[in-house]
Parts: structure tokens; sequence; C-alpha cells
């Protein structure tokens, strides 16, 4: 669990990364210093949220300065804070009705979950760990993507597959968009515990392995889980289109299991007649 310390700091990242990529046009202010049509200032957001700009400046350098909800609130919505980004700054203050789970190591899903993987059959599923490690999957998903079986398991985590594995890359008919998504996703769960040794290692190592990674963690995107179609281009299957649904048993809610779809009794049939 990230210290009271680094979650201040992780808010105070995320807010001015926030405000650094705002349109400076959708709140009618015109162009700063040399055109700057992108990004506002520090005293632009202390005026429209009704905060000095020292206390504003000293919410972005992650002081402890202990802010309130409505404080935070109204910061949220001057920056046009998305529902998942309001969120994501209301939990790293501590304002969540329920403290983040211990985030203990996942190594293999629980019997009775894989069970249920399995039962799903024809669907494509796995189980991912609070790190996001892959703990679970079916014989469904194994023949969407083989490599889950044969990845060694201290490299079996999905966020580490997308933007290392190029299997992935090629399955994903729109990796740039879908590796952008998960890293939201992934940060949006993971935030209040990025000074956990385990989240350090595997966001540290991504940074050093991946350009794409490291530009985009910078960036500090957030987003909610979005049930959407997903399209993927397998190697002998061809082209296969899901919808991508996300399922958290209620004995196990750290856990939760990604299940796919297919768009259509034809499209099933076709995965099942070419897999078979």
């Amino acid at each position: 669990m990230a210290t009271d310390e680094e979650q201040r700091k992780e808010l105070g990242a995320f807010l001015r990364a926030r405000r650094e990529q705002l349109d400076r046009g959708a709140y009618g202010l015109p162009p700063a210093g040399r055109g700057r049509t992108v990004g506002l200032r520090r005293e632009e957001i202390s005026y429209l949220s009704g905060v000095s700009v020292t206390w504003y400046t000293w919410l972005e350098q992650g002081r402890d300065i202990n802010p309130s909800r409505q404080v935070l609130d109204a910061v949220a919505t001057a920056l046009h804070l998305s529902v998942a980004e309001h969120d994501y700054a209301l939990r790293l203050a501590g304002f969540t009705p329920t403290r983040p789970g211990s985030g203990e190591a996942v190594e293999t899903a629980p019997a009775h979950v894989q069970r249920f993987l399995d039962a799903l059959e024809e669907h494509p599923a796995y189980a991912l760990a609070p790190d996001w490690g892959v703990a679970g999957w079916n014989s469904a998903y194994e023949a969407l993507y083989p490599n889950v079986a044969t990845t060694p398991p201290e490299k079996r985590n999905l966020l580490w597959l997308i933007f290392t594995d190029p299997a992935v890359r090629e399955l994903l008919d729109d990796w740039d968009d879908t590796s952008r998504r998960f890293l939201a996703e992934f940060r949006a769960e993971a935030g209040p515990r990025l000074g956990d040794p385990r989240y350090r290692d595997l966001v540290g190592r991504l940074m050093e392995t991946s350009p794409e990674f490291r530009e985009r963690w910078e960036s500090h995107d957030v987003r909610g889980f979005e049930s959407r179609e997903r399209v993927f281009q397998h190697p002998t299957l061809g082209r296969l289109v899901f919808e991508h649904h996300q399922l958290r048993p209620s004995d196990q809610t750290e856990i939760q299991l990604v299940v796919y779809t297919p768009s259509d009794a034809a499209a099933r049939a076709r995965f099942f007649r070419r897999r078979d």
C-alpha cells in the first residue's frame, strides 16, 4: 500500500498533468505565451475552483494540506475531470467509501474462480490479479492468445504483455488505442498502490523496456472500465469480433474477470468452427 505522502505526490502529479493538457479554448480563454492553446495556469484553476493560488500550488506539489472533499470536488469541476478521473483524485485523497484492499499478490486464481472460467467454455475469459497479473484463463482464451500458456509466470502480466509482446501487438486490431485504454484503466485501479514494491518494479521495468509506455505513463491518463467491441486479427482464425466485459466475484473483489463474448451468432459459429 502506498504511503499518504506517496498518494499526495501522485495526486499532485495527476492534477498537474490534467491542467497542462486542458484546451484553453474550451474555457473561453485566449492563447497563453507564444500562442499556446493547451494548458491552463495554476492561477486560472485556482480562480475557477475558488481556492488561493498558494493553496492550489501546494496541492500540486503534494504537500500535507489535507484538502476537504468539497474543495477537491471544486478542483475536479474546474479541471473538467471525467467521473473516473474525479473518483481517482478522491481515492488518492482518502475519500472513497472503503480504502483499497490489501493488494496481496495473487499468482493463481482460486479453484472456484478457475472453474467458473472453464464453465464459460465458448467465451474467451481470464482472471486478473490486483497488479494485473494473469492468474487464470480458459481454453477459449488460450486459443485466442496461445502465448498466455507459455509465458513465464513472472512475465504473465497483462500490462507487460501489451507493451512488450509482439504477438499481442499483431493480435490487436487497434493496439495504439487499446494500449492507451488499458494503461489508463490500470492507473485508475493501481494509483493508491503505486508505492508498493511490486507495482514500482512493474512500472520501472516497463519504463526501461517500452518507449510507448514511458511516454504514456507520464501523461497520467485515467479511465474507468467500459464494455466495448474488441477486434482481433488472429494469425490462423482471421478477424474476430467480440464484446469485452468485466466481472468481479463478490467473494474475491480484488480479482477481475474479463470475458469476451462473440458479437453475434454468426461470429460465434465462425470462431468455434475455425478454432476446432
